[in-house]
């Protein structure tokens, strides 16, 4: 009986051993299960973030209105520049242009409901048309910048020149007329700051609101740099191939107008420079961006399309004039007091140290293009 008693309690004992062993296998399996399965969550998160960075960087908030745009204008209904947000071509008279195209019957402003206004008009919507079939994203247009400047091979050294005052902080004009090929930005003025900005033009960058400012006079001289310096622009708004098919023809050089498929990429990576920096300095959620940045008025800026093409036409870009300085105006040639708020510059100028330290850290860009060297001048 004594011999029971005692293999009962050695059982007991050896069940109850077996019972606390097994319960700390696990525990220790569970917190091991825990942690892997929290190192797991980080990872994710993080892949999700940067996955859902990229995503939002890669909606246009703009794209309906300027659907909605092209199409009134493809069907012919120039006058709805009346209605929409932008600058207004018909803002005298009913059928009347207050700027652009001039008739050559009565040398006064076109009449829109004119045989002539018609034709005219036929050509302003095909290219319209073929811009906007265009407009979509394709990671590999970097690679074909060459063909777009007709230049066959690159150029060794290029120069893009920003409009910043702090290129009076600076005697930087020789230096940026060493480059073989020079890009200068918005019809900036040189004379005068020649020391600065030098004198040497190659290519003349803009977007097409300043085509547009000066087609107001007719005869469309909007070439300050000479006639013998090619013009490249970006369509801000559609309905400025109006001004595109008109000066056209007034210009010695042809103008061009930029890949629709470099524009969707340059949109992508300013937004997504943007987006990474409000979600760093705001804590704010992904969806708050919209709203402290202008919406469907964001874009990028002048500058930073110029530095796009360089970077596919050239060897090795210098960037000049851009940035900030606490001593510096807006811009060199102008007295304006602060920046547009539809750009982010400070966002744009984190992509430009991507591109001089870490260009393998720029989204939505082919792997098969190889950056060129990029230098920044301050």
């Amino acid at each position: 009986m004594k011999l029971k008693r005692r293999t009962r309690l050695l059982f007991n004992i050896l069940f109850a051993f077996a019972v606390v062993a097994t319960t700390t296998a696990i525990c220790f399996w569970i917190v091991a299960m825990r942690v892997g399965d929290y190192i797991l969550s980080i990872s994710n998160v993080e892949g999700g973030a940067e996955n859902r960075l990229m995503t939002f960087a890669s909606v246009d908030l703009a794209d309906d209105s300027l659907k909605h745009d092209v199409k009134e204008l493809v069907e012919g209904d120039f006058r709805v520049a009346q209605s929409i947000r932008r600058r207004s071509y018909m803002s005298k008279g009913r059928f009347h242009l207050d700027i652009g195209p001039r008739s050559k019957v009565t040398g006064g402003p076109m009449d829109i409901a004119s045989t002539e206004f018609n034709t005219l008009w036929l050509k302003v919507s095909g290219h319209i048309d073929n811009w906007w079939a265009h407009h979509r994203f394709e990671p590999d247009i970097m690679s074909n910048m060459v063909n777009v400047l007709d230049s066959r091979q690159k150029y060794k050294t290029c120069a893009v020149v920003g409009n910043s005052g702090i290129l009076l902080e600076n005697n930087l004009g020789e230096t940026i007329d060493s480059h073989e090929f020079v890009i200068r930005l918005n019809n900036a003025r040189i004379h005068g700051f020649e020391i600065f900005v030098g004198s040497k033009t190659s290519l003349s960058f803009m977007n097409s609101n300043i085509l547009n400012r000066c087609s107001r006079g007719g005869g469309c001289f909007c070439h300050p740099y000479g006639v013998n310096v090619p013009i490249m622009m970006y369509i801000s708004q559609a309905v400025h191939f109006l001004d595109y098919v008109v000066c056209n023809s007034s210009h010695k050089l042809p103008l061009t107008v930029t890949d629709p498929r470099l524009d969707v990429l340059c949109s992508r990576i300013v937004k997504y420079y943007s987006l990474k920096m409000f979600l760093k300095e705001t804590e704010k959620s992904i969806e708050a961006w919209g709203s402290a940045h202008g919406g469907v008025e964001f874009h990028y800026s002048s500058g930073m399309q110029a530095i796009m093409v360089a970077l596919g036409v050239c060897d090795k870009v210098s960037i000049f004039g851009f940035g900030k300085s606490g001593s510096a105006r807006h811009h060199y040639h102008t007295n304006q007091k602060a920046e547009l708020g539809l750009h982010h510059y400070e966002a744009e100028y984190d992509f430009y140290e991507d591109l001089v330290n870490k260009p393998e850290a720029i989204p939505f860009v082919s792997n098969e293009f190889k950056f060129p060297t990029v230098e920044i001048h301050r």
